[in-house]
Formats: C-alpha cells, sequence, structure tokens
C-alpha cells in the first residue's frame, strides 16, 4: 500500500492517467463509429452494374470530380472544382443526380434542380460505382419511406428544431448566405428528402441516425407530405411567412389608400 501511495505522487502519474483516459474516451468513440458505419454500409450491388456505373462517371462526371472520383483541382479543365466522392455512399448520388442538380449545367454558388439527365436505372449504376469507392450513407431502404406510418405531429415538432431555420416552419424554403438558398420541399420525393438528411447537401448539415433516428426521419417525410396534402386553405399563402408578410401587406395597401384619397382631396380643393 505504501509503494502505491508512493507511484501515485509520482509525477509523471496525472499524464499516465490523463493518457488512460484519452485511450479510454478514444476506444468508446471507435466502437460508436464503427456502430454508425455499419448502419450506413452501401448496398450490394452486382459487378455489371459498378462496372456500368464507371463508364458513365468517366463519360459525365470525371472532367469535375476526377479519375476515380478522388476531386480534381480547382480549375481543372476550365470547369469549377468538383470535390472527391470517396465515402459520400450511393445516397449522395441517388439524391443529386436523380432531382438533376447533377451533372451541374453552370458554375454556381449552388447546384440547381434541374429535369435530371439519367434514367432511373442509370442513376442506380453511378451510385453503385460511387458506393463501391468507400462506405457512405446508402439509398434508404423502402420501410422509412412510407410516410403513412409516420408520425406528422413527431415529425413537425423535430422539423421545427431542426430544419424550419432555413426552410421556414412551412417547408416554403428560404434565402441563406452568398448567395445560397434552402430549396421549398412541396413536391419532393420521400426518397429524396430522407436522402438529404443523411447527407447534407449543400449548406444541410448530415443528420445522421445518431442525430435523428431512422424513424425520426420517416417522421419528418410524413409531416412534410401531410402539410404538403393540406396546402393551402385560407388562400394565398404569402411565401407562408406569416405575420410578417401580412403585416405588409396591410401597410402597404393601406398606404396606398391614403396616398390616393390624399391626392383626390386636393384635386377636388382646387
Amino acid at each position: 500500500m505504501k509503494a502505491l501511495s508512493q507511484k501515485r505522487r509520482h509525477p509523471l502519474a496525472a499524464i499516465a492517467l490523463l493518457l488512460m483516459g484519452l485511450l479510454v474516451t478514444g476506444g468508446l468513440y471507435a466502437v460508436a463509429g464503427t456502430v454508425n458505419e455499419a448502419q450506413a454500409t452501401t448496398t450490394t450491388y452486382s459487378a455489371q452494374d459498378i462496372e456500368e456505373g464507371e463508364k458513365l462517371f468517366v463519360s459525365n462526371c470525371a472532367t469535375c470530380h476526377g479519375l476515380g472520383a478522388v476531386g480534381a483541382p480547382e480549375g481543372a479543365h476550365g470547369n469549377q472544382a468538383g470535390p472527391s466522392l470517396i465515402g459520400v455512399g450511393a445516397a449522395a448520388v441517388d439524391f443529386q443526380v436523380g432531382t438533376g442538380r447533377m451533372p451541374m449545367q453552370m458554375t454556381g454558388p449552388q447546384a440547381q434542380q434541374k429535369p435530371k439527365q439519367f434514367n432511373d436505372e442509370q442513376t442506380m449504376q453511378l451510385a453503385a460505382y460511387v458506393a463501391s469507392l468507400g462506405a457512405g450513407p446508402a439509398i434508404p431502404e423502402e420501410q422509412y419511406l412510407d410516410a403513412s406510418e409516420g408520425d406528422p405531429a413527431a415529425g413537425g415538432e423535430l422539423f421545427r428544431v431542426n430544419c424550419a431555420m432555413c426552410h421556414n416552419a412551412a417547408a416554403a424554403g428560404g434565402a441563406l448566405t452568398r448567395g445560397k438558398f434552402a430549396p421549398a420541399l412541396a413536391g419532393v420525393s420521400e426518397k429524396h428528402i430522407y436522402e438529404a438528411m443523411v447527407t447534407g447537401p449543400q449548406n444541410m448539415p448530415v443528420f445522421s441516425d445518431a442525430n435523428i433516428s431512422p424513424e425520426g426521419k420517416q417522421d419528418i417525410v410524413a409531416f412534410l407530405k401531410t402539410i404538403e396534402e393540406q396546402g393551402s386553405p385560407g388562400g394565398n399563402s404569402l411565401g407562408s411567412l406569416g405575420p410578417v408578410s401580412e403585416g405588409l401587406l396591410i401597410w402597404t395597401a393601406g398606404l396606398g389608400v391614403i396616398i390616393a384619397f390624399t391626392i383626390w382631396l386636393t384635386q377636388r380643393s382646387s
């Protein structure tokens, strides 16, 4: 006991204890990361799908993203630099290509949505190729895309806490910094909504299963589809900005009436 007490007072004891704590913490973090990575493993694709996807990638994507999807330096081939796609997963490809954002039509602060260039099979093949390069978020399972099985009330709460500051409480979208924007979510498919949450396109943060569970994401999808179906029963939504836009409209219309009435009175007196 005396020897143990003397070792405890050793000047290196505190450093040894700190290192031990860091090792334990790092080990627990690695285990947690492995669990999350296992949840985000790519879907199994056939060798033919991967081969066809590589051909499509080389022909349509490698100019910006580089051969092997390792990324290209800025200004290569006269185009905007494309980031590395190693580890982005199949879900990122399915979202970007499936919504027409990729390939980009023009350079700019944000990829614009447009009619998609590839059909569903080609999109799947591109996703298969990129998924084969490194583990990443997979295309979500159908069981989590059924909005009728979600809880819109719980999804609305999650949406207001995590998404409304950018997308607006009514999912009408909103402006961001440096020319970017959060798009409106009406008309977006359940799969693409889910994929956006797990991949974080543009300025959007990534909501992993540790942040929002798959069931929580399903609830958010259910909420968005519910408000989309309800529409705007009260008339013109005025951008769904609530009392701000309504008050501005009333003030503008009211001042216009007052000015017009004032002009009419002065003309009568003359």
